[in-house]
């Protein structure tokens, strides 16, 4: 289990959606972490993880949370987290990452970049895609 991160044995079944892809958040490439920081922190965001030595962050007001990351890719990215809630709930009960890419095949959704061979059957492993009008978004289950 990850750290100071509280357990819940699913997510809330009564939200809507039909493929349930954890927590949201949007990964943002920014020219200067510190000044960066100093505008969110404004904006009554408080920084939960990340590392500055790495040059990025990642910053949370209530349920809304962004990262920031100088000099790690070019645009920004929609994130999703399998396995998490908005509240930085772990879940006990999740989609994975590989049956979500299995499902966006099927349905005839390009993946640009898959699960290595070697991630095994469950555990950390991303996928990215690219939507109709060249977003970028990364699936990232990191546990």
């Amino acid at each position: 289990m990850l750290p100071d991160m509280p357990s819940v044995p699913h997510a809330d079944r009564h939200l809507p959606g039909g493929l349930e892809l954890g927590a949201f958040s949007i990964s943002l490439s920014v020219a200067d972490l510190a000044a960066s920081r100093r505008f969110y922190e404004a904006l009554g965001f408080v920084v939960t993880g990340g590392d500055v030595e790495h040059n990025y962050l990642i910053l949370k007001n209530g349920e809304s949370t962004i990262g920031i990351f100088q000099g790690m890719f070019e645009g920004n990215i929609l994130t999703f987290n399998p396995g998490l809630t908005n509240r930085m709930e772990r879940l006990d009960e999740y989609l994975d990452v590989r049956q979500i890419a299995r499902h966006l095949e099927d349905a005839g959704i390009a993946v640009v970049s898959g699960i290595d061979a070697g991630a095994g059957e469950d555990g950390p492993a991303n996928i990215t895609l690219i939507d109709p009008d060249g977003n970028a978004i990364l699936i990232d289950q990191f546990f």
